[in-house]
């Protein structure tokens, strides 16, 4: 079952990233215009990113197994469509069904890893689900480097996602046989003023960040930003309206007040918003400042996958009592390795022997804090809010990364100018700096989660 899972977690995160090193042979192929390439980039991640929550409470409402196996068929047939696209258009449309179905498949996992394992083997499966998506991130630049390389049979940049189609046909045959059936015992309600003021909300966020740059910020872009806060606001006063009625809200607030959930969310936006920002950045240094190819850059990031791996895997073996501590000292290690990648690369170098060494510093950071995170944050959650915490955390997390990129991207964007080395390595230097302090943030965040051991009362 969580074999099943994973594998689809694996494909959702590759696709977010495999498409970036294949829009050069795209654009040949299809005759794309900038915006139109854009598009096709970042239509899958605006439609998961907004989509996540809504995904959640459909999950608690038509059932987890359903909605997982539902976003996993469109997800697969929307890969299809995309490698078969004859055009721009009909690419654009595919890449968002794509998001659909991510968005819908995604929440699912979390709410069935939370009712279906528990103890050691719910923090030994989160911490495999943690590992993935580090590593999904980083494989998705190589596979898509090598995969438009090896130009199979002539197709280009179609592979990228026609490998989905048979991985997607068997997980779907397995997920039929294992996954548990049933439907949760008291169905929710849709909330249908909450979806849309959300979706809503998050749109107006989303779609400026993930395109601004590339448009160089038009005014109706500027208006839909400060246009989300108002909107956030609303929607919060809906939910609340929702509530009083006796309805169904779409993030209830006894959830938020969960303890542990909203600290173990801060801190793992800020980890996580970092980590996505410095990839992205740290991708384009070496491609556009170094000259590098995209296989060669992919490769590079080996050492931060396995130690993405390495501390997802062994965290476990720290004592229970020091999990809070040990959060907050692995912010501060990956901090301490994105500033010293930043003193090594400001010469313009490719960093020498020490650039794998730090990678796998911040590796094994993130690795001790996204796993321990997950499990500490949702160890108190509710079985009967399952669907909705993990509709909080994944949305966490997916924003975290569109803003890391649009945010850390756009300094070091800014900075580099398009220039050789020289800029660009001043460029990653400052956009490490930034990073540093978001990941002692996170820290800080991870000081603020409860005790993962409860206290001992004496007996009178």
């Amino acid at each position: 079952m969580l074999i099943v899972m994973l594998g689809a977690v694996f494909m959702a995160l590759l696709d977010s990233t495999i498409v970036n090193v294949a829009t050069p042979t795209i654009r040949t192929d299809l005759g794309t215009t900038g915006s139109a390439l854009q598009l096709i980039v970042s239509g899958y991640t605006i439609a998961y990113a907004t989509l996540l929550v809504t995904g959640a409470r459909l999950g608690a409402r038509n059932g987890f197994r359903t909605m997982f196996l539902f976003g996993l068929i469109t997800f697969t047939l929307a890969s299809l469509a995309c490698g078969l696209a004859p055009g721009t258009t009909t690419l654009i449309g595919a890449r968002v069904v794509q998001g659909v179905g991510a968005a819908t498949m995604m929440p699912q996992i979390y709410s069935l890893i939370q009712l279906n394992f528990a103890g050691a083997a719910r923090a030994r499966a989160l911490s495999l689900y943690a590992a993935v998506i580090g590593l999904g991130v980083v494989i998705g630049q190589v596979a898509g480097g090598l995969l438009v390389s090896a130009d199979l049979f002539g197709t280009g940049w179609r592979p990228v996602f026609l490998i989905n189609v048979p991985v997607g046909v068997v997980l779907v045959f397995a997920g039929l046989r294992l996954l548990p059936q049933g439907k949760p015992p008291k169905p929710k309600g849709l909330d249908i003023a909450g979806l849309l003021t959300l979706t809503a909300s998050l749109l107006l966020l989303v779609v400026p960040l993930v395109m601004g740059h590339e448009q160089n910020w038009p005014l109706w872009m500027r208006i839909s930003l400060v246009a989300s806060l108002p909107a956030f606001l609303l929607f919060a006063l809906v939910e609340r309206a929702v509530a009083r009625r006796g309805g169904a809200p779409l993030v209830p607030g006894r959830v938020l007040k969960t303890p542990g959930l909203m600290s173990g969310a801060s801190a793992n936006f800020f980890a996580m918003a970092g980590y996505a920002g410095f990839l992205f950045a740290f991708s384009q240094h070496m491609q556009s400042g170094l000259g590098e190819s995209a296989t060669r850059t992919g490769l590079t990031f080996a050492p931060l996958a396995i130690g993405v791996a390495t501390g997802s895997l062994t965290w476990q073996k720290v004592p229970e009592r020091l999990h809070r501590p040990m959060i907050a000292t692995a912010c501060v290690a990956a901090a301490a390795g994105y500033l010293a990648i930043g003193f090594d690369m400001r010469s313009g170098g490719h960093g020498g022997i020490a650039l794998p060494a730090l990678q796998l510093v911040v590796g094994i950071g993130m690795g001790y804090i996204t796993s321990p995170l997950l499990t500490v944050a949702l160890a108190q959650v509710k079985p009967a809010d399952a669907a909705d915490a993990s509709g909080v955390m994944t949305t966490a997390a997916q924003i975290a990364q569109v803003l890391g990129v649009a945010a850390y991207g756009s300094v070091y964007l800014g900075a580099a100018d398009g220039r050789p080395a020289g800029p660009s390595a001043h460029a990653i230097f400052v956009t490490a700096l930034l990073v540093t302090g978001g990941a002692l943030l996170s820290a800080l965040a991870a000081l603020r989660l409860p005790p993962t051991v409860p206290p001992v009362h004496r007996v009178p």
